[in-house]
C-alpha cells in the first residue's frame, strides 16, 4: 500500500471532519450538527458513571500490584531463601513487573482493535488473579520474579485499555474526567496497597496477605465485565450499527429518537474514513503509517513524548522504593510514611480530577511540572546535606539529622503533589491523540514507551543511588523533569472539549497548539450561539 494511498485517505478524512461543522440547510432556524450533539451531550445518565466505575477497577488494580510491592520488598526477609534480599534481586523482582507490562501493552491495543476492548480487559483480570494467586504461595526468589513478570502482563494490558475504552464511551465535555477517574482508582489503589501492607507488616508471612488480596478487585471486575457493552465506536467500525444504536440510546438515555439517530450519524461519518483504511489496509501497513503519516507520527510524538516523561521524572521509584528509602533515612515505620506519600498522590489526583476538564490538559501539565523540579531539587540538597558526614552515601545503621529527614518527606510531598495534579493523569489521555484507524497501535506504542522508561528507571535506580549518590541521583531527575516540561511548552497542545474525531485535524501542519486553541475557541463560539438562539426560542 502506497504513502499516496494513506494520504489520500487522511484528506478526504480531514473534509469529512470538516463538514460535520456545517448546517444542515439554508434557514436560519436550522441548527448545526454539533449544536444538536452538544446538546444530548448536555446530560451524563447513570449508565454512564457505572461503566466508567467498572471500568475503573482496572486502575485500582494497576495501582495495588505497583504499590504493594514497597511493603512486600521489606517484610519478606528469609521466606525466599536468602536471610535478607539483595539489591539486585529487588530490582529484577520489581523491573520484572514493568517487563511484562511493557509487553502487555505492545500487545494490548492491536488485540482490542480486533477482539474488542472489553475482552482484552477480561484477559487482563484472569491473568491479575494467577499472578496475585502465585506470588502469594511461592517460596523462592525466581518463582517470586516469574510471578511478578505475569501481574506486569496484566498491568500492561489494562493501562492501556481502560482508559482508552473509557474514552470511547464517555462524552467529549467529560472525557478527561472520566479518564482521570481511572487514574484516581491508581492512585487509590496504592492507598489501599501501603494500607494493607502496613497492617500486615508485623504479621508472620503477611506479605503472602499483601499479594494475594489482589485477586479480590480482579474476581468483581471479571463478574461486571460481562454486563458492560463494547465501545461504539469498535460495534460501528466492525458493521454492527444495531448494537452501537442501542449502546447509544443508553448511555444518552435521556435523549430524543432523533438526537441518537443523529448522534450515530455523526459518529458514523466521523469513522467512515477510518474503517476504509483499516479495511483496506495491513496491520503492518497501519503499524508503519505511524512514522510515515505526519498526522500520525505527531501524534505518536506526543503520546510516547508525554509518557516518557511521566517515567523519567522517577515518581515510580519512589512507589516501588519509598519504604525502603524512609527506612534508611532513619524513620521507624517506612511503611506508614509511604502512606503519607501515596495519600498525597491520591488527595492531589482528585484536584486534577475536578479541574482537567475546566483548565485544560495543556495549561494543567505548564504550571506543575515546576512542583515537580522544585521538589525534585529541595530533595537533591537535602540529601547532599544529610549525608555529609558518610561520603554523600546512605549506609544502614547509620544516624541521620531527623531535621534533613524530614525535608526529604516534605519535598517528596510536593514532588508528588505537582506530579498528581498533571503528570499522573495527562499521558493517559493519550487514545485522544490518534485517529480509529491507529488508536490501538498508537496507545500500545505509548504504553509501551511508558513501561520501557519505568523498565530503565526501575531497573537502575538502586544502581543510579549508589554511583552518583541520592543527591546526585535527584538532581538527576530534576532535570529531567524541566526537559520533560520544556517539551510541553513547544509539542503539547490543548485538546479538552474537542471530540476524538476532531483532535487528528490540529495536526495537519504541526503539533497544533494555535490550531487546537482556534477549534476550541470556535466550539465555544458555535455554543454561545446556540444558547442564544435556545433562549430566544424559549422566550
Amino acid at each position: 500500500m502506497t504513502q499516496s494511498f494513506f494520504d489520500e485517505k487522511r484528506q478526504v478524512k480531514d473534509h469529512t471532519q470538516d463538514e460535520l461543522y456545517e448546517t444542515r440547510g439554508n434557514d436560519a432556524g436550522d441548527v448545526s450538527q454539533y449544536a444538536i450533539v452538544a446538546e444530548v451531550e448536555k446530560h451524563t445518565t447513570w449508565f454512564v458513571w457505572l461503566l466508567v466505575a467498572c471500568c475503573t477497577i482496572s486502575g485500582l488494580l494497576f495501582g495495588y500490584d505497583t504499590g504493594v510491592i514497597s511493603g512486600t520488598l521489606v517484610t519478606i526477609n528469609g521466606d525466599l531463601g536468602p536471610a535478607q534480599l539483595s539489591d539486585g534481586q529487588k530490582e529484577f523482582i520489581t523491573s520484572a513487573t514493568t517487563l511484562g507490562a511493557l509487553l502487555g501493552g505492545l500487545a494490548a491495543g492491536a488485540m482490542s482493535d480486533w477482539t474488542g476492548r472489553r475482552p482484552v480487559l477480561g484477559i487482563a483480570d484472569i491473568i491479575f488473579i494467577g499472578g496475585a494467586l502465585g506470588q502469594a504461595v511461592c517460596h523462592t526468589v525466581w518463582s517470586m520474579i516469574g510471578c511478578r513478570f505475569l501481574i506486569g502482563i496484566g498491568v500492561g494490558l489494562a493501562s492501556c485499555i481502560a482508559p482508552l475504552y473509557i474514552q470511547e464511551l464517555s462524552p467529549t465535555r467529560l472525557r478527561g474526567r472520566m479518564v482521570v477517574l481511572n487514574v484516581v482508582m491508581i492512585t487509590f489503589g496504592q492507598v489501599v496497597a501501603y494500607g494493607i501492607d502496613a497492617g500486615f507488616a508485623n504479621v508472620s508471612g503477611g506479605w503472602r496477605w499483601m499479594v494475594g488480596l489482589g485477586t479480590v478487585p480482579a474476581g468483581i471486575q471479571l463478574i461486571f465485565l460481562a454486563f458492560l457493552p463494547e465501545s461504539p465506536r469498535i460495534l460501528t467500525r466492525k458493521g454492527n450499527i444495531e448494537a452501537a444504536h442501542r449502546v447509544l440510546e443508553r448511555v444518552y438515555s435521556q435523549a430524543t429518537a432523533e438526537q441518537i439517530d443523529l448522534q450515530l450519524q455523526v459518529l458514523r461519518a466521523s469513522v467512515q474514513q477510518s474503517i476504509d483504511i483499516a479495511n483496506s489496509t495491513t496491520f503492518f501497513e497501519r503499524f508503519n503509517s505511524m512514522i510515515t503519516v505526519p498526522v500520525n507520527r505527531r501524534a505518536l510524538i506526543i503520546g510516547c513524548g508525554m509518557q516518557a516523561f511521566q517515567q523519567l521524572c522517577g515518581f515510580n521509584t519512589l512507589m516501588y522504593y519509598s519504604a525502603s528509602l524512609f527506612q534508611e533515612i532513619g524513620f521507624n515505620q517506612p511503611t506508614a510514611v509511604g502512606l503519607i506519600i501515596s495519600g498525597t498522590n491520591f488527595i492531589f489526583t482528585l484536584f486534577a480530577l475536578k479541574y482537567i476538564d475546566i483548565v485544560g490538559r495543556r495549561r494543567i501539565m505548564v504550571f506543575s511540572a515546576p512542583g515537580m523540579v522544585f521538589g525534585l531539587t529541595l530533595a537533591s540538597i537535602a540529601f547532599h546535606y544529610m549525608t555529609l558526614h558518610t561520603g554523600g552515601d546512605l549506609v544502614d545503621g547509620v544516624s541521620y539529622s531527623r531535621s534533613w529527614s524530614a525535608i526529604i518527606l516534605l519535598s517528596m510531598i510536593i514532588f508528588v503533589a505537582s506530579y498528581a495534579t498533571g503528570l499522573g493523569n495527562v499521558p493517559w489521555q493519550q487514545g485522544e491523540l490518534f485517529g480509529l484507524e491507529v488508536r490501538g497501535i498508537g496507545t500500545s506504542l505509548s504504553t509501551a514507551t511508558n513501561w520501557a522508561s519505568n523498565l530503565l528507571i526501575g531497573s537502575t535506580y538502586l544502581s543510579l543511588m549508589a554511583k552518583i549518590t541520592p543527591a546526585g541521583a535527584f538532581g538527576f531527575y530534576a532535570g529531567l523533569c524541566l526537559l520533560g516540561w520544556l517539551f510541553c511548552l513547544f509539542c503539547f497542545p490543548e485538546i479538552a472539549g474537542l471530540s476524538l474525531e476532531e483532535v487528528q485535524s490540529i495536526f495537519r501542519d504541526g503539533f497544533g497548539i494555535r490550531e487546537s486553541q482556534r477549534m476550541r475557541n470556535q466550539k465555544r463560539e458555535m455554543r454561545m450561539q446556540q444558547d442564544i438562539k435556545a433562549r430566544r426560542g424559549g422566550a
